[in-house]
């Protein structure tokens, strides 16, 4: 009688820590997306979501606004002077489960994705400028950046809130 004790208190001491090591908490700045086997399997809002441990794994996913630094490049300009560039882009992943999705499966390392497609963008929109416009049009280069990220980004699932030029020289 004893035993039979002793493995229903095991069993059950087993069955609260593997309920225990499922629970996961997510921030309201955080979205949740849960894979059973490397498989997706659902979205996981903000609040108290229980896992399966060991099958199920969830990735949280930061949908704060973020910024990224472009890096300092020398473009040169129509005009064949050099311009030393910088900028920053500022953005988010939009809040939805499709673009939580597409931010984590559609692209690899969106951080440095943004990173070079800003820079080769810079590059394509000053390099038809000359040195003098490109100081003079920075709100147009701002703006044109912004449109250009934002439709190039638009299938990884994120929102570009701004585009700023720290400096040009």
């Amino acid at each position: 009688m004893d035993a039979f004790f002793s493995v229903g208190y095991m069993v059950s001491i087993a069955v609260v820590i593997i309920f225990f090591m499922g629970i996961r908490i997510i921030r309201p700045t955080h979205r949740g997306l849960v894979e059973r086997f490397g498989k997706y399997h659902r979205f996981a809002g903000s609040g108290f979501h229980w896992i399966i441990p060991m099958i199920d794994v969830m990735y949280k996913v930061n949908i704060t606004e973020m910024m990224v630094d472009a890096e300092s490049q020398e473009i040169i300009t129509d005009d064949n002077l050099n311009a030393r560039v910088d900028a920053q882009v500022y953005f988010k992943i939009k809040e939805d489960e499709e673009s939580i999705k597409a931010s984590q499966y559609n692209v690899n390392n969106f951080h440095y994705q943004i990173v070079n497609l800003a820079r080769t963008t810079l590059r394509n929109i000053i390099g038809n400028l000359t040195l003098k416009s490109a100081n003079s049009e920075r709100g147009k280069i701002n703006d044109e950046l912004n449109r250009i990220l934002s439709k190039e980004t638009a299938p990884w699932g994120l929102q570009i809130v701004r585009t700023e030029l720290k400096e040009i020289d």
